[in-house]
């Protein structure tokens, strides 16, 4: 899955450049799913004008997911972010309206504040037994740390830096769900 995040952009740009991500993606491989970090209106937008975009990655203080689910319809993704007890719990009561729930930080990472204390491996163990909805990990995770995060169950890993700054994107991203899938079957 690939997040469209552009937080310093109007509604239109981040919309053209929506598009473009979509359809660039969708060339490059069909069944990979685009998610608009978020804004639910403007994924509607997007899907709306016939881009492959799949749905949206809410954060706590977005549009609520019932209403983010009634734009988008039963068929799109959508995402909330976590990252406590207390907020897994919260979504875990939403679960017949969420797809997936991203909870962080793993460690500190420059790219997002949450302000909340880095979960490390033994956080992420507690959330995933709180809740039926599967857990993306994310926050300063590296290929390096996939493999223990898959073992205490959560569903995937999200990196931004992991590959953003890596020599080999492509290569960072086969590590890493290589390093994923074998922490999956090691549980």
């Amino acid at each position: 899955m690939i997040q469209v995040r552009a937080k310093d952009a109007t509604a239109a740009e981040l919309l053209e450049l929506t598009c473009a991500v979509a359809d660039a993606v969708h060339r490059a491989r069909p069944g990979t799913r685009v998610v608009v970090d978020d804004r639910a209106d403007v994924a509607f937008a997007a899907r709306r004008s016939g881009a492959q975009v799949h749905g949206v990655h809410l954060g706590q203080d977005d549009l609520p997911v019932a209403a983010a689910r009634a734009m988008l319809g039963p068929g799109a993704i959508i995402g909330l972010t976590t990252g406590t007890l207390e907020t897994v719990r919260r979504a875990e009561e939403l679960h017949d309206l969420l797809d997936y729930v991203g909870a962080g930080p793993f460690r500190p990472t420059p790219t997002k504040d949450s302000g909340r204390e880095p979960l490390g491996v033994a956080g992420y163990l507690r959330l995933v037994a709180a809740t039926r909805l599967p857990i993306v990990a994310i926050g300063g995770i590296t290929v390096e740390d996939a493999t223990s995060l898959a073992r205490t169950g959560i569903a995937g890993v999200a990196l931004v830096r992991g590959l953003m700054d890596a020599d080999d994107p492509e290569r960072a991203a086969r590590d890493v769900v290589t390093a994923v899938d074998s922490g999956m079957t090691s549980r």
